[in-house]
């Protein structure tokens, strides 16, 4: 003997019914973007913490030229009286540039140069790059 399950009636979709489906699937949606964007945070500052610790290594040579190493939040810089050299993260990628502060107001040096890098490591060779230019 077998036995046939049977659906009830079924009642036609309501504008409701549709709403409430449309927005939870938008919460849905919302949420993993900001899951994806908070990882995505994580990983920028955790790869800014690296390079900060990778410049902080030897102090002896930032002493020696007279430079000083700084993070806030997904920038880290360099800086000296008469250049900045900064590595800012987002997405993934590192934007580094390096600031004239000589010839600009305080606090207002304008990028003379600026390239993007995928890699900490990268990053890390651009940094000392723009050093090397700027201590010739």
């Amino acid at each position: 003997m077998t036995s046939k399950t049977r659906k009830g009636p079924t009642r036609p979709l309501t504008l409701k019914d549709a709403f409430e489906v449309e927005f939870a699937r938008r919460e849905m949606d919302r949420r993993k973007r900001a899951e994806a964007e908070r990882k995505q945070q994580e990983e920028d500052l955790a790869r800014a913490t690296q390079l900060l610790e990778a410049l902080q290594a030897d102090a002896d040579f930032l002493t020696k030229r007279n430079l000083t190493v700084d993070r806030r939040r997904y920038t880290v810089s360099i800086d000296h009286q008469d250049f900045r050299i900064a590595a800012y993260f987002e997405a993934g990628k590192a934007s580094v540039t390096l600031s004239d502060k000589r010839t600009a107001n305080p606090g207002a040096a304008a990028p003379r140069k600026q390239l993007t890098v995928d890699t900490l490591e990268e990053a890390l060779s651009v940094m000392a790059q723009f050093l090397v230019d700027e201590t010739r």
